[in-house]
């Protein structure tokens, strides 16, 4: 554990010092600035407080939202594994199998804080009418109960509100975005070691795509449905869409056949799983090129 800590610590050189990285969280701040305007103008219209996690959930409640921060976590990985003629000295007193096993780690870590500082930018930003209380606020309660919600693009149902605490609804969905976000990153990783550099960005471009371009309406023109079977068509986006399993509003509250929320981790820690088994894999037959050197 000693050489993968290591490992760890090597990739983290410099790492908030690093342009890419520091542009990467000013520009997920900018898109939590966006999305929370939503959240501000139903504060303005109403005049009501709203509580601490609320804003996280709103402002990343659909897939369009989740997407674009993923979109942006993805370029930050899109380098991996990172080279230099330092890790020469790392390669020659550990296995691979360690070498990929810190690589994995340091993803986990950095998507982990990526998640986190998403949900402390919502909280900043809303702060001034905001309560930590874990109670839903009386804005939540209007917005859902009312169907404004739809109107207004803002997740805010009363079937999460009959459920589930707002912490407890806020741990839920960040725990979604997490699993997806790291599945996306471990492809990355994945594709670069497999196919070389660039390769795995390309593929994660694609697996976005494709959670994005499947869903219910995409579904009933491919499949021939009719209107009436939208409520299947949904179902079936729900389960094969690895974005509609990060989307927390996209689960089963009891009332349907769609995928539960521990379902829908279970999945994402089969997809981890298997990513991890696929760049190992690939890492045998993966040539390292270190900066200066001729190919």
């Amino acid at each position: 554990m000693r050489q993968v800590y290591g490992v760890v610590r090597f990739n983290f050189m410099g790492f908030f010092k690093n342009t890419k990285v520091i542009l990467t969280f000013l520009l997920v701040f900018l898109l939590c600035y966006l999305l929370s305007e939503r959240v501000m103008a139903v504060i303005e219209v109403y005049q009501t407080p709203v509580q601490a996690a609320e804003p996280f959930l709103w402002s990343f409640g659909d897939s369009w939202a989740i997407l674009l921060s993923s979109l942006l976590l993805s370029f930050l990985f899109s380098d991996l594994p990172k080279l230099s003629p330092l890790l020469t000295f790392y390669l020659v007193r550990m296995t691979k199998k360690k070498w990929l096993l810190g690589q994995l780690i340091y993803i986990s870590i950095v998507t982990a804080i990526y998640t986190v500082v998403m949900f402390l930018s919502t909280i900043l930003l809303c702060m001034k009418w905001s309560y930590i209380g874990n109670i839903w606020s009386e804005t939540a309660a209007m917005l859902g109960y009312s169907g404004l919600w739809k109107s207004m693009n803002i997740p805010s149902t009363v079937k999460a509100m009959e459920n589930i605490t707002p912490y407890g609804c806020m741990l839920q969905a960040a725990l979604l975005i997490f699993g997806y976000t790291l599945s996306l990153s471990l492809l990355i990783l994945t594709g670069n070691l497999a196919f070389g550099k660039n390769r795995g960005l390309l593929l994660g471009l694609l697996y976005s795509l494709y959670g994005f371009l499947l869903n219910p309406k995409v579904l009933c023109i491919a499949l021939g449905m009719k209107d009436y079977e939208m409520p299947r068509a949904n179902v079936l986006a729900g389960w094969l869409s690895p974005l509609s399993h990060a989307v927390y509003a996209r689960h089963s509250f009891g009332y349907d056949m769609l995928p539960t929320v521990g379902q829908s981790c279970a999945v994402f820690g089969i997809l981890t799983l298997f990513l991890s088994l696929a760049s190992l894999r690939a890492l045998k037959q993966y040539n390292f090129t270190f900066p200066g050197e001729k190919t």
